[in-house]
């Protein structure tokens, strides 16, 4: 195969893996909009209750997601190497991890959420709403991590469509559930906001369920994650939390960083809050693409390290970071053409727009560093290169974005104050950083052999 060839091989490939990841994400964000519409109707204290319940909710989840996913380069990488039926050891573990950090996460809201509000001291009104909402949600923490394991499962397996139907139909099956609980209807009275919590977490059941039966009795039954029951092995379960904390870790940082930066362009304006949200929704439908690069990345740089194939590994990474930076061009020449078209679907107080507009020329030239580094990412957890990549992310995003982007915006230590758009700019310095590392260690990592087996075999 040449490497023209090979390359177009990858890149259909890659549209195989990725195109489902991405309608996954769309689905999964949409239970959120329909929250967020739902609550809405009903009260603005029933909405902030509901995003308050969030705030505690996806952290924690988001960082025990990320140990889960461990699961997709141990698999993929057995995947390669012919060894499939070994699988089903690693899935059974993750399962414990699942349940075991399910039900300390749930007991933990449960006990605690309340009491968190307060300390916080959030809007007396909002507080039973949030509480209710949260303690709803815990119920579906168990099944969702499950789901999450079953899902990295089959997706280590390279096959990425089975969590793209479940999600879309937990999607369809939100609508109805929402309607009759937030609502009420068919007997059951109306709970306003918390009646999301109720409704979420039935959509997390009927997920699972659907990825037990897709698992048993499809093409990934040859892993035999059913065919036995095993009792918790703390060998692998270590194996499986060394290479899934740093992942979950690298997860909740990443995410955490836009909170806090918004929450300090909160001492700006109403206005800067406004059209930082703006942007920052933009610019979340946009990192679908390099998050879906970077699971495929993933999922083939693993799949080709298990069959010892250490050059079609590389190729594999490189055709995604080459997708990632032609992504990033297209989608910067939109972002800048069309910028107060898109601004103007969001609002139509002119002060908003105007920063709003301004803010989006910026966004895209963030594709290009956040694009990258994203997809950086996926490549590396490929070869089970993890640790380094959440130092990098911790010290470029907290040590260096979240600090530039605050004397930037602020004007501190004589500078002159940007306003919201110093903030953004940190982003860019502090993620610029980042992917300008990542990049370079993914290059010296997939042209030695050495490094790649010694990761393999941990």
């Amino acid at each position: 195969m040449n490497a023209q060839s090979g390359v177009v091989t990858e890149l259909k490939l890659f549209s195989t893996l990725g195109v489902p990841i991405i309608l996954t994400q769309l689905s999964q964000m949409g239970i959120g909009v329909i929250d967020a519409i739902m609550a809405g109707r009903v009260s603005p204290t029933d909405l902030a209750g509901v995003a308050l319940g969030g705030n505690f909710y996806f952290p924690p989840v988001v960082l025990l997601s990320g140990v889960a996913m461990a699961v997709t380069p141990m698999i993929s990488q057995m995947h390669g190497a012919g060894k499939e039926a070994g699988g089903g050891t690693v899935v059974r573990q993750a399962l414990w991890v699942a349940l075991g950090g399910g039900v300390l996460t749930m007991w933990l809201m449960q006990e605690f959420g309340e009491t968190g509000y307060r300390l916080i001291g959030v809007d007396e009104a909002a507080i039973p709403v949030a509480t209710a909402y949260l303690t709803y949600m815990s119920y579906g923490v168990v099944p969702a991590l499950a789901f999450f394991v079953l899902r990295y499962l089959c997706e280590g397996l390279s096959w990425t469509t089975p969590s793209m139907v479940v999600a879309f139909g937990g999607l369809l099956l939100k609508l109805p559930l929402n309607y009759l609980f937030v609502y009420g209807g068919l007997g059951i009275p109306a709970m306003g906001g918390a009646g999301c919590g109720i409704a979420t977490t039935i959509v997390m059941w009927f997920q699972l369920l659907a990825m037990i039966f897709i698992v048993r009795y499809s093409r990934v039954q040859r892993a035999g994650a059913f065919s036995q029951f095993s009792l918790p092995d703390f060998g692998v379960i270590w194996r499986l939390v060394k290479l899934g904390l740093p992942i979950g870790v690298t997860m909740f940082f990443e995410g955490t960083v836009f909170s806090i930066v918004t929450l300090l362009i909160g001492r700006i304006s109403v206005e800067a809050v406004a059209a930082h949200q703006i942007v920052f929704n933009v610019g979340s439908v946009t990192s679908m693409i390099p998050v879906a690069l970077g699971v495929a990345a993933t999922i083939r740089a693993g799949y080709n390290v298990g069959a010892k194939d250490y050059p079609g590994a590389r190729r594999s990474v490189y055709t995604a970071l080459g997708a990632a930076l032609s992504f990033a061009f297209l989608a910067a020449s939109v972002l800048l053409l069309f910028r107060e078209t898109i601004a103007g679907f969001y609002t139509t107080d002119a002060g908003v727009l105007a920063t709003a507009s301004a803010l989006l020329i910026i966004l895209a030239l963030y594709q290009f560093v956040d694009d990258t580094q994203t997809t950086a990412i996926g490549c590396l957890r490929g070869y089970k290169d993890v640790r380094i990549p959440m130092i990098m992310v911790l010290i470029a995003h907290w040590g260096i974005g979240i600090p530039v982007g605050s004397v930037l915006g602020y004007g501190l230590f004589g500078v002159e104050p940007w306003g919201v758009a110093g903030f953004w700019w940190g982003l860019i310095i502090g993620f610029g950083v980042s992917t300008t590392i990542l990049n370079t260690r993914l290059a010296i990592i997939s042209r030695s052999q050495r490094r790649i087996e010694r990761y393999a075999e941990a």
